[in-house]
């Protein structure tokens, strides 16, 4: 029987080492033996505002510069509110829908909450 934990994506039970990883057949996910601890806080990981304040679902926060919207000539002016946020993963971690523009993502280095 083996001593290897289960795969963190799928729970397959079939994992195995290969160079000092352990890897899943049937997902193809790679992770580092001592990742089990690191998948946690991942889950838990808090998005803080250019202040350092921690921002949650819901909040409304202020645009702190002029941001350029990508394929477009309009610019999202310093002091633009924006209500009602939510929170995502990846690079631009804010969803939202600024008034004038419609839906759009911003990244929480460039707002402060309010």
């Amino acid at each position: 029987m083996s001593t290897l934990p289960n795969c963190p994506e799928c729970q397959s039970e079939y994992a195995y080492e290969d160079r000092g990883m352990l890897v899943c057949p049937e997902c193809g996910h790679e992770w580092s033996p001592g990742a089990e601890a690191e998948h946690d806080s991942e889950e838990a990981k808090v998005i803080k505002d250019a202040n350092g304040n921690v921002l949650s679902d819901g909040d409304t926060v202020t645009v702190i510069k002029d941001l350029k919207v990508k394929g477009s000539s309009l610019v999202v002016k310093i002091g633009t509110r924006v209500k009602n946020i939510r929170l995502v993963e990846g690079d631009h971690d804010i969803d939202c829908k600024i008034d004038g523009f419609g839906a759009m993502k911003l990244k929480s280095e460039f707002v402060k909450k309010v």
